[in-house]
């Protein structure tokens, strides 16, 4: 049995990789074309994706976390009739 001295002399074996593991496969991957993302601020962003035009209602220009302040994302008018519901009452 060898000692530790021989077992550390030894160069490690390089480990070879499959021509299989190299190459990707033909005709599955999508197309990956320029894009733009619109936000509703109007912010535009150019990028790289799979889907053509990308919508959005908050990005890092408008939302909260990133500006320090509160903006109300209103969804169908229910901002508005919360408000209106509220203030009838409170009068």
């Amino acid at each position: 049995m060898p000692g530790p001295a021989s077992l550390m002399t030894e160069a490690p074996r390089p480990v070879s990789i499959p021509d299989r593991r190299r190459t990707m496969k033909q005709g599955i991957h999508p197309e990956y074309n320029e894009t733009t993302i619109v936000c509703s601020c109007g912010n535009r962003i150019e990028t790289k994706s799979t889907s053509d035009d990308i919508h959005v209602e908050i990005c890092s220009v408008c939302h909260p976390f990133y500006t320090g302040k509160q903006r109300l994302v209103d969804t169908a008018g229910r901002v508005e009739r919360f408000k209106r519901k509220y203030a009838q009452k409170a009068e």
